[in-house]
């Protein structure tokens, strides 16, 4: 029917309770369906309804109540179907698969929008829907509108066969349905039926509980909020489970009440003083059991019937949840009982399981609510409290920290980093969160490592620069990697240390190697990620070297992880990693498992191949000329791919260029501006920290004259031999495990090759050459240009660069990258070559 006169009359302006828009009557929630049929949050804020004329009739306007803006414009079609659920909810479809919902803060405000609303459609007010939901035949509509209302027969156990086949009979037909449903209403017959079940359940009566069952489930597929309304009533809803246990497809019938009143018990770890959101949890449990366990997976033709139950959950969820976060005494003695020492463990495994089961049904709220939600908790201080479970014996109650940890990480990692760098300034570093979940990663005790896998997952997100927040003093990236990098690292990589201390892995079964396996990929993605912080602790704690002895696993998968990890260093071009690989022999682990896999096309054989083939393209010239003087004899053989001949050309050329000094001043032109082309501006400084013990190299790379090439790389290698020695020295102090003495001191590459021959070399220092793990200090070392060895340098030239670089900004210096050096470890954060230097001088 037409808009009333009345309602057409008021387009002067907007409708609105109490000529207020802040009224809390009209305070609503705006609702929209996804394509996944979970309801989606578009905000709060107050509904009024007045007349459009851009959409020529009454509309709903929904206005945010944080800025004004327009949240809902939505025309009140007389043809559309609007349904109330629930006292407090109006729900439509805008379009085919586009549906909307109101959530009114007060009943009064739902009644008074639901009026304007029927006035519109020419309805009465008393009823919970204005349309039917689906167009019918002319004919059948004729026919259906044309009969009298829907007279249900007399509610008689004799009866129930007829009473069966009127409500599936109905169900194919919106307007039937509606009948039906309002006749049910009207008549209390839903109590009526139940009191029959008793009677049939008292007198055996298996025909008239099986009748029962298809009629309570038809009356589910009516989709009516008031009649769910009546069946999860206390009253009423354990009879409703009931009749829904005598499924007549089943032998034998389902005890689904004797589980939620004797199996399932309520636990209240904290008492709940409110009787109102008591009785919500329990119909909430309840009806979500039907949903999941009672009622029949639905068909793809009664999926759509079930959108009101679907609703009548999510909506009791959200209440609940939103009653407790108001609820200060309850979270308040929560966290009070959860942190106390004198808390028994079973009363706090029943405390973290509440909390676990309160994050998880907050993943049913929206940005907004959630945000509100982790606020609460934090402020509460979940962070604390989780700190002092995690470091408790029970291992459920771990686990169940572990989880809840993994909402807050999620959901905001920032929070996390937040914290746990505020910590740091009172505990110490083994009773940091952090560090308490490194240790939780680490003993695992499941043999696939599934908790191990999730916590890498929660630590890679909490390193990862991209979700880091940047502010106009400080960024997070910052201070939170100079935390992690002194802090925390060493407890991620003690498994990986104390199990390479050998030519071969020290435990090689299945699960140590899985882990191993975990902490490479997580150094693997710093390494691409972190720049400075992980390139210094990987040069100055041997990291690379010791990763490489994975290569000898009998695990593939572990040995692949290992070369991945190198493959990701030669991918950065660095020639700080360069020399360093170069100055310990870094490839000989590599060769040695290209050699041990045979004549194999595996994924090892391939993935060896194509490193060596990215330094051949990419024409690294450092390693090309490393790999060519140590391992061609090796290599020379390998004629299936071009790669290995490929890099004996560059060297060849290269050779070629540094005798002729014209072309190398000329390479040296054109390589500073590719460099200077390429710079990356945000590693500017932390390149400089490096960059200032080569003064006289442009860019990272020397472009000299032979004669003088050999120097500049001693300039930079002696430090590192020296600060390697008094690490040495240092380690066995402390009792740590030592290298071997036949990789420590080796004079050469352990196996067997013929090596081209090359000057002999003469290291500053026989004694520290010897001590730095795989240095070449015999005859038959290469001492080529790019080569580890070098002509000695003299006292007066070590005392000029020390003068020339200066003790200025070693530690304090302006970069995102450097500012986790605090004055009191100065010494212990130096990188290498400063440290060597600074002692030295």
């Amino acid at each position: 029917p037409p808009a009333s006169p009345t309602i057409a009359s008021q387009s002067g302006g907007c409708v609105v309770a109490g000529g207020r828009m802040t009224d809390t009557r009209r305070r609503v929630k705006v609702y929209t369906l996804n394509e996944d049929r979970q309801w989606d949050d578009r905000g709060t804020g107050h509904v009024s309804s007045c007349y459009v004329e851009r959409l020529k009739g009454m509309s709903l306007l929904v206005r945010a109540e944080s800025d004004g803006s327009l949240l809902l414009e939505s025309k009140i079609n007389p043809n559309t179907a609007y349904q109330k659920q629930q006292d407090t909810l109006i729900v439509w479809s805008e379009a085919e698969n586009y549906d909307l919902a109101l959530s009114f803060q007060e009943k009064a405000g739902c009644d008074e929008i639901w009026e304007k609303i029927c006035q519109v459609q020419g309805k009465d007010p008393s009823v919970d829907i204005t349309q039917d939901l689906v167009d019918e035949s002319e004919e059948e509509r004729f026919d259906d509108m044309s009969s009298p209302g829907l007279e249900l027969p007399s509610c008689e156990l004799s009866r129930l066969e007829e009473i069966a086949e009127l409500v599936a009979s109905s169900l194919p037909s919106p307007l039937r349905r509606e009948k039906l449903a309002l006749a049910l209403e009207n008549e209390g017959y839903i109590k009526k039926l139940l009191e029959i079940f008793h009677v049939c359940e008292d007198l055996e009566n298996i025909e008239g509980l099986h009748h029962l069952y298809e009629i309570i489930k038809g009356i589910f597929l009516l989709n009516r909020t008031a009649l769910f309304e009546v069946m999860f009533s206390e009253e009423c809803i354990m009879d409703v489970i009931g009749c829904l246990e005598y499924d007549p497809s089943l032998s034998q019938s389902r005890k689904h009440r004797e589980f939620l009143t004797k199996t399932a018990k309520f636990k209240e770890v904290i008492p709940i003083s409110d009787p109102e959101l008591k009785q919500k949890i329990h119909q909430t449990y309840r009806v979500q059991y039907i949903q999941d366990m009672v009622l029949p997976t639905p068909s793809v033709f009664e999926e759509n019937m079930l959108s009101t139950l679907h609703s009548f959950i999510f909506f009791n969820k959200v209440e609940i949840v939103g009653m407790l976060q108001e609820d200060e005494k309850f979270l308040t003695d929560l966290f009070a009982q959860l942190t106390d020492e004198a808390t028994d463990e079973e009363k706090r495994q029943e405390l973290v399981n509440f909390l676990k089961e309160f994050c998880a049904f907050s993943q049913t709220l929206q940005p907004q609510n959630r945000d509100a939600f982790f606020k609460t908790l934090s402020n509460m201080g979940i962070l604390p409290a989780l700190e002092v479970i995690l470091g408790m014996d029970d291992a459920q109650v771990r686990s169940a920290a572990t989880d809840i940890f993994s909402y807050l990480v999620e959901y905001n990692p920032s929070m996390v980093r937040e914290f746990v760098m505020q910590e740091a300034q009172q505990n110490d570093d083994d009773i940091l969160l952090i560090n308490l979940i490194i240790e939780h990663m680490i003993c695992d005790t499941d043999p696939e490592l599934g908790g191990a896998v999730l916590l890498m997952g929660l630590l890679r997100t909490l390193v990862d620069p991209e979700n880091m927040l940047a502010t106009a003093n400080k960024t997070e990236k910052t201070e939170f990697l100079g935390f992690f990098y002194k802090h925390c690292m060493h407890v991620l990589t003690a498994p990986l240390l104390a199990n390479t201390t050998e030519d071969k892995p020290s435990k090689d079964d299945f699960q140590t190697a899985q882990l191993l396996a975990l902490i490479l990929e997580l150094l693997t993605f710093c390494v691409e990620h972190h720049t400075y912080h992980i390139k210094n602790y990987i040069i100055n704690k041997d990291i690379l070297r010791r990763v490489l002895v994975l290569m000898a696993s009998k695990h593939a998968f572990l040995a692949l992880c290992a070369l991945r990890f190198k493959r990701k260093i030669i991918g950065l071009k660095d020639e700080f990693y360069n020399r360093y690989i170069m100055k310990s022999f870094l490839f000989e682990p590599v060769v040695k498992a290209f050699l041990n896999n045979g004549s194999r096309y595996n994924l090892m054989n391939s993935a060896i191949i194509e490193m060596f083939e990215f330094i051949r393209v990419e024409d690294i010239k450092s390693l090309t000329a490393h790999v060519i003087e140590n391992y061609w004899k090796a290599l020379e053989d390998v004629d299936y791919v071009q790669t290995f001949k490929g890099l004996k050309l560059r060297f060849e050329q290269q050779r070629e260029r540094q005798d002729n000094p014209k072309l190398d001043s000329m390479r040296s032109i054109l390589r500073n501006h590719r460099y200077r082309r390429d710079a990356r501006t945000l590693e500017d400084e932390e390149e400089m920290w490096f960059n200032t013990d080569e003064d006289d190299m442009e860019d990272g790379e020397a472009v000299v004259p032979p004669s003088d090439k050999t120097k500049n790389d001693e300039d930079i290698m002696d430090p590192i031999s020296k600060f390697m020695e008094r690490k040495k020295l240092k380690e066995s102090e402390e009792k740590e495990v030592l290298l071997k003495t036949n990789l420590s001191g080796r004079q050469s590459p352990s196996f067997k090759l013929s090596f081209s021959s090359g000057t002999k070399s003469n290291l500053t220092s026989q004694s520290s050459a010897s001590n730095l793990p795989g240095s070449p200090g015999s005859p038959g070392s290469p001492g080529s240009p790019g080569s580890p060895g070098s002509v000695s340098k003299s006292t007066s030239q070590m005392a000029a660069i020390t003068t020339k670089g200066g003790l200025v900004g070693l530690v304090d210096y302006p970069d995102d990258d450097e500012e986790d050096d605090e004055d009191e470890d100065k010494e212990e954060t130096l990188p290498l070559s400063k440290k060597a230097k600074l002692e030295s001088s």
